[in-house]
């Protein structure tokens, strides 16, 4: 019998966490929350102080058996879930339904899964901090009385199956607000006038700056064919040379924020696959002859803060890796922002020893690149800075004046290691250029002029990147809120993400513009904002939670009974396409569904037709000739005969466009290490596995 149960939230969690403690524990995952607020009911009372009703999760009843049984078997009970506020609920929870004495130092908290971190934990275990549980309590009840107080007025006044929430209802409205600017937006006119020069050692490029060394606009032609006129003729020289040097200083560890947005950047990660990869590091992975370990310090976090031992270790690694000379006099600080919680380290890895190409072989290929990421970024934030040498060359001809500007690395730094990406901002190349020698006084040749005119272009939309940093400045939501308020908005309808940005529906719209009418505090800014920071001093025992929560429902109880008296019903138009129902023969509406849109007959409920919206990928089906079309299942997207049920050819990997030269059928695009290799997609043609290569995991149906 094992003297001490520990509960964690998962089976991978557990596993890395048991091999260090030894035989008189056992280790059980409670696989996440195992109580919750009812589904069927609001389950708050609000006239007792606003107290919960929670019910055990359906379908937990034989986790809860399992720790309860577990827990007879215990001389103590430690609760060891993630160590957020969330985490906190966890285990308090788990000390309700198993009786754990909450007087005791039951909890034990880590904020990396290493062998020292876990064993140190367990030394110092502490009571269960009330104060943490409260916040995350709040959060729950305000977004409950949000949801389903709001919701169902929504369904009454607009449409069936729409929701508010309070982080969400916002994230939306700034999605509608940067898309009404874009509308609003009028594109002024203005020109640049570049001067191409060649002399003997190189050619380089100077743009007009002004006249009389003054900057000045060019807004339209007549501006432009004034300077033309000015300096047709006139010799060019070089007024001034500046060069100095400027210091580059590395961007601090990863926090949640900075992790999805960079993720996003340089990987083509979604927020929510950048966090799910990232627990899979954090909770521990199998590298060799290590075992489980976690390979990063807790994602869930705003803190750019790193423990000194973590900072020596890289310091000794960077001096013997890349040079004394790369390694700061001084451990790098870095500053916190304000609001931000500081109970965590920034984001980084549990040992810089453990490089990426060490353990690559026994990461999946997302699981590396996730890594590599952190690892680099921690890396270069301990790093000496960078220094360029840069060179501003001022060039008159008639009193107008050109500049030219360049740099380049005179010590890399942390460059050497990694650089920061950038959201909807112009290439630095230019400015990475490096000009010729030039001298002050020099007269240079007749260069080429090359006028181009312009427009100004309107804010960008909002990408899973850009919208996160938004929410974050904002102080809207926290690190554990971004991605799933995004796949919310995203299931909702009222936003569709194309080619990475997001844009606004007219439901979007439309439920935007009656919560700003109706709920205005709801939907403010500065209000959530203002709610966020007074969840954290709950956190810190510095506020009230039931006073929080009657404030807040006074006003919410306010705007719903003024709403519901005062709000018509609005009607929504689905919009039509131009597909024919074959059943009924209306036209189609579009609709969306949990997969996406999808078709639909109007003439619903007589006429229920639905279809899937498809894409030709230009290749025929080699069956029956009909085009292969694009199709989303439940778990992916595969390529099946627009004939169907009639012809069930199916593909699992993207046709290319070509056909195999031995059999006809389609040639596929096979993920393989190294990238993307060609394949045939007819398994029975090449049985010996002969040139072309075939597609092992690919199953057609119905091949001759």
């Amino acid at each position: 019998m094992s003297e001490y149960l520990v509960i964690v939230e998962s089976p991978a969690k557990a596993k890395t966490i048991g091999k260090y403690l030894g035989k008189k524990y056992t280790v059980k995952a409670s696989m996440g929350h195992v109580r919750d607020l009812p589904k069927s009911q609001l389950g708050v009372d609000v006239e007792k102080n606003f107290e919960p009703k929670y019910i055990t999760i359906r379908g937990k009843g034989d986790v809860i058996k399992s720790l309860r049984d577990a827990r007879k078997k215990a001389k103590k009970v430690f609760l060891a879930a993630d160590p957020d506020r969330e985490g906190e609920a966890i285990a308090w929870h788990l000390a309700t339904l198993l009786d754990v004495n909450q007087d005791e130092a039951c909890r034990v908290v880590f904020h990396e899964i290493t062998k020292d971190a876990v064993r140190d934990a367990f030394h110092q275990p502490r009571k269960l901090n009330h104060h943490l549980i409260n916040a995350q309590q709040t959060r729950r009840i305000l977004d409950r009385l949000v949801g389903y107080r709001l919701s169902p007025l929504l369904w009454r006044k607009v449409k069936k199956g729409l929701s508010a929430g309070r982080v969400q209802s916002v994230a939306v409205r700034l999605i509608v607000d940067r898309e009404r600017e874009i509308r609003a937006f009028e594109p002024q006119e203005y020109w640049t006038v570049d001067a191409q020069f060649q002399v003997p050692e190189g050619k380089f490029k100077a743009r007009f700056y002004g006249y009389d060394n003054t900057k000045t606009e060019l807004p339209d032609r007549s501006a432009v064919d004034a300077l033309l006129e000015k300096i047709d003729g006139q010799p060019f020289a070089v007024e001034r040379v500046k060069r100095s040097e400027r210091r580059r200083n590395p961007s601090p560890p990863f926090t949640t924020s900075s992790l999805q947005q960079e993720a996003a950047r340089k990987l083509g990660f979604r927020a929510s696959k950048t966090m799910s990869v990232a627990q899979q590091l954090y909770e521990g992975l199998d590298v060799g002859a290590e075992g489980s370990v976690g390979l990063i310090t807790y994602m869930r976090t705003d803190s750019t803060r790193i423990a000194e031992t973590a900072q020596t270790e890289a310091r000794q690694f960077i001096a013997e890796r890349y040079g004394a000379n790369y390694v700061p006099k001084e451990a790098r600080q870095f500053s916190t922002k304000n609001n931000a919680q500081d109970a965590h380290e920034g984001i980084r890895p549990t040992s810089v020893l453990r490089t990426p190409e060490a353990i690559k072989e026994h990461l999946s290929r997302d699981q590396y690149r996730l890594y590599k990421l952190i690892w680099e970024r921690f890396v270069a934030s301990q790093m000496a800075h960078a220094v360029l040498d840069t060179t501003t060359v001022d060039i008159s001809a008639n009193g107008a004046w050109f500049r030219a500007t360049g740099s380049v690395v005179k010590f890399p730094g942390f460059m050497a290691v990694y650089t920061e990406g950038t959201d909807d901002q112009p290439s630095e190349e230019q400015d990475k250029k490096l000009l010729p020698p030039i001298e002050e006084g020099q007269v240079l040749p007749e260069p080429e002029v090359v006028p181009e005119q312009h427009f100004t272009e309107p804010p960008p939309r909002y990408s899973e990147s850009s919208l996160v940093k938004a929410m974050e400045e904002l102080g809207i939501g926290r690190p554990s809120t971004y991605a799933p308020t995004m796949e919310t908005i995203l299931k909702r309808g009222y936003v569709v993400l194309d080619q990475k940005r997001f844009f606004p529906t007219e439901l979007g719209e439309i439920v935007v513009d009656l919560l700003v009418q109706n709920f205005r505090q709801l939907i403010d800014v500065d209000f959530t904002a203002h709610l966020e920071k007074q969840l954290d001093l709950i956190e810190e025992g510095k506020t009230d939670w039931v006073q929080l929560l009657e404030e807040f429902n006074r006003e919410l109880e306010a705007d719903l009974e003024k709403a519901e008296a005062t709000l018509e019903h609005v009607q929504i138009a689905d919009e039509e396409s131009d597909v024919e129902c074959e059943k009924c023969g209306r036209k189609m509406v579009y609709k969306h569904g949990r997969y996406g849109k999808f078709l639909a007959c109007p003439g619903f409920p007589e006429c229920r037709n639905t279809k899937p919206i498809v894409k030709e990928v230009g290749v025929d089906c080699p069956i029956c000739s009909k085009p292969l079309v694009e199709r989303r299942g439940k778990r992916k997207v595969f390529f099946g005969c627009s004939g169907y049920p009639d012809c069930e050819y199916v593909l699992w990997d993207r046709p290319t466009g070509a056909l195999c030269p031995v059999c006809y059928h389609p040639m596929v695009e096979k993920k393989a290490k190294g990238g993307v290799k060609l394949v045939c997609s007819n398994e029975s043609a090449h049985p010996d596995a002969a040139t072309p290569e075939r597609s092992k995991g690919t199953k057609n149906k119905k091949l001759s």
